[in-house]
């Protein structure tokens, strides 16, 4: 019998993964796991936990080389990292994202937990909001220094925590921290800052260039000329399709006031040829003029596109990147803006 006959119909084909009629996904990228272990170069040391095994939650964490201390219990920033590739492709294991940390956590000496969330389509939005939440509750389990893991136990600052995502993984930081804000309940810890790295945030009105630029809104995740921002939410989250929905475009009518936002300092990082860059100048603007009490910058990097910095660490531009989310990182708020 011919083997290709009892193969799957392949239903949907995306540049990242193909939906076959029987409901099975296979990805296409995203799929290569590295191995957790010490990193020859930088000294980091990174293991995988199980961090809530009722949920099948995972994570990733990441330990600086440590100075020679008393005790060895010397405590550092902890930053919650958000992977990004769509909300559907990649892990907290994957090589590009376990490089990129590595790097991070040894310039900016913090500790950090990568949580592996669960993935679209089959596990939709709000999933990994849900997973995010479950992960901080995780995390905050650890701030009396008697929680699961003995290094966030031993070296992690309960009062200096962060959140940092790239693409998705920046709209998931953005969601949270608005939760924790007191839109969905108590977290345990505050949040001291938020990191939003080329943020995926969209809507339905063309904003800027994408109304203008059709080019550069095609981007090369075009799929059957369908542009990958204005399909991608509807294939993530079905139950809510409309990209105006304020969990995706946050400035929408309706949407919770972004004064609510519940952390003391936000970065907000965008690429200049990235086609999400308008939404995220948009989001950093409505922050700042929204009568949050916190504090917002904006950097803004020239002449790259989205993500660049994962997959060119060496580069010039990604490490000023990099420097620039390390002092974010190890910056306290200012005494007349403590919250």
């Amino acid at each position: 019998m011919d083997s290709s006959s009892t193969k799957p119909e392949v239903a949907r084909e995306l540049p990242f993964l193909r939906i076959f009629k029987d409901g099975s996904v296979e990805r296409i990228l995203g799929t290569e796991i590295f191995p957790a272990g010490t990193d020859p170069k930088t000294g980091v040391s990174s293991k995988d936990l199980t961090i809530i095994p009722e949920i099948d939650l995972s994570a990733r964490l990441f330990l600086p080389k440590l100075t020679n201390t008393p005790n060895n219990h010397q405590k550092l920033p902890l930053l919650v990292y958000f992977h990004g590739s769509a909300f559907c492709v990649s892990s907290a294991f994957d090589p590009t994202y376990h490089n990129f940390l590595n790097s991070l956590v040894s310039e900016a000496n913090v500790v950090a937990v990568s949580v592996n969330y669960k993935k679209a389509p089959e596990h939709p939005i709000p999933a990994a909001y849900e997973d995010g939440w479950a992960a901080l509750q995780w995390v905050a389990s650890h701030c009396n220094g008697n929680g699961q893991e003995a290094w966030l136990n031993d070296h992690a600052d309960f009062g200096r925590i962060f959140l940092s995502g790239e693409s998705a993984g920046a709209n998931i930081v953005h969601n949270l921290a608005l939760a924790a804000g007191g839109g969905g309940g108590e977290v345990g810890v505050r949040l001291l800052g938020v990191a939003l790295v080329h943020p995926y945030f969209w809507g339905s009105t063309p904003i800027g260039s994408e109304a203008v630029d059709q080019e550069k809104k095609g981007s090369s995740l075009a799929v059957d000329s369908v542009e990958w921002p204005e399909w991608l939410w509807p294939f993530v989250c079905p139950s809510m399709p409309d990209n105006d929905d304020p969990r995706v475009n946050p400035v929408a009518e309706g949407a919770p006031s972004l004064a609510g936002l519940g952390c003391g300092r936000a970065l907000v990082c965008v690429a200049e040829k990235d086609v999400l860059r308008d939404r995220g100048l948009l989001y950093y603007q409505a922050l700042a003029g929204s009568g949050w009490m916190g504090v917002a910058e904006l950097f803004e990097t020239e002449g790259e596109d989205h993500a660049f910095h994962l997959f060119d660490l060496g580069s010039e531009k990604s490490r000023y990147l990099i420097q620039r989310l390390a002092a974010f990182f190890n910056r306290d708020m200012p005494p007349s803006l403590d919250f």
